[in-house]
């Protein structure tokens, strides 16, 4: 399994939990996308179940490659495990479902109904449980409710207040933040081992923590984004020539990444405005992020047109431009 980097207090409070014999039953595994929530959860999956057939000698959540649990958590045939997350769809498109079902929920009925056959522990990974349709929650929320005996569930979320409140107050909160400079730096060192010292410093300035953001960002000239998106503050856009330039550019098909990527760091861009701002400025920045942070966030989900909406977003951009600006 993938070494997981930074984390440290959670890992600590997970393995507190563990180590003195008081499990939660339920937990929910939140913070931003790409930091590494997946991976803490499968991680702390394994070692649930490698320490139910005796001690570890590892640090962490680690588990030695040649342990049982983890010969058969790689092969995706350990008997006490199961992981819920979208299916690809029929057709062979590799697209994913929109949702995780209610059914898929309900199959997990298969796993509870004998007792666990390698360790007392039966754990169950949902990722993310913010992909799961209406009845697939309530179906959920039954288990969480009712946990069956010796169970454990990670939910991976990166929105817990769009949870149903019944699913998240019966859950332990574990919120894992960004990376600090020196866990991305060994994260994204470990994932691109023939990356130049420069183009990992420019990943980490533009990821903000998060090294599934940064690969994503690789190659896709995010410095000249992000030069595009300063011009559009600091001097607006009388003419619309900017805005119709960036929306038409980023509307191509070949630009998808670079479109989610632009999608991703707009109310960063706004925020970072906003904390310059004093007053009326102040209230009229955050105003456009709110605006821009509901538009970015729905765009894919909604499947927005791109070139429409890169053009609304710039204008919210380039709406805070201005003279006295930064008046109190």
């Amino acid at each position: 399994m993938n070494p997981l980097f930074g984390h440290d207090a959670a890992i600590a409070a997970f393995r507190d939990s563990l180590d003195g014999g008081r499990l939660h039953h339920a937990w929910l595994v939140s913070g931003p996308e790409g930091i590494g929530k997946a991976l803490f959860a499968e991680k702390a999956a394994l070692r649930v179940l490698a320490a139910g057939q005796g001690p570890i000698d590892a640090p962490g959540l680690d588990v030695p490659d040649d342990h049982p649990a983890a010969k058969l958590m790689a092969a995706g045939s350990h008997p006490d495990f199961a992981r819920l997350e979208r299916l690809p769809r029929d057709g062979g498109s590799g697209e994913l479902a929109r949702s995780i079902t209610v059914d898929q929920v309900r199959s997990l009925s298969r796993l509870f109904a004998t007792t666990a056959s390698m360790s007392p522990w039966r754990v169950v990974v949902i990722d993310a449980i913010d992909d799961l349709e209406r009845g697939a929650a309530n179906a959920l929320l039954k288990n969480l409710e009712e946990p069956p005996p010796s169970s454990v569930f990670l939910l991976v979320s990166h929105a817990p207040e769009r949870l149903l409140p019944t699913i998240r107050s019966r859950c332990r909160p574990l919120r894992l933040a960004p990376l600090d400079d020196d866990a991305m730096t060994s994260a994204l060192g470990a994932a691109l081992p023939d990356a130049e010292a420069k183009e990992i410093a420019e990943l980490k300035v533009a990821a903000a923590g998060s090294p599934g953001r940064a690969l994503q960002f690789r190659g896709l000239d995010i410095a000249g984004l992000d030069r595009a998106i300063a011009a559009l503050v600091r001097e607006g856009d009388p003419t619309n020539a900017r805005r119709s330039a960036l929306a038409q550019s980023l509307a191509l098909r070949s630009a998808q990444p670079r479109y989610e990527a632009f999608l991703a760091r707009i109310p960063g861009a706004i925020a970072r405005e906003a904390k310059a701002r004093r007053g009326p400025a102040l209230a009229e920045a955050l105003a456009t992020w709110e605006r821009a942070q509901s538009l970015a966030s729905s765009a894919a989900r909604l499947s927005l047109e791109p070139e429409s909406t890169v053009f609304e977003l710039a204008g919210m951009l380039a709406s805070l431009a201005g003279a006295g600006k930064k008046a109190a």
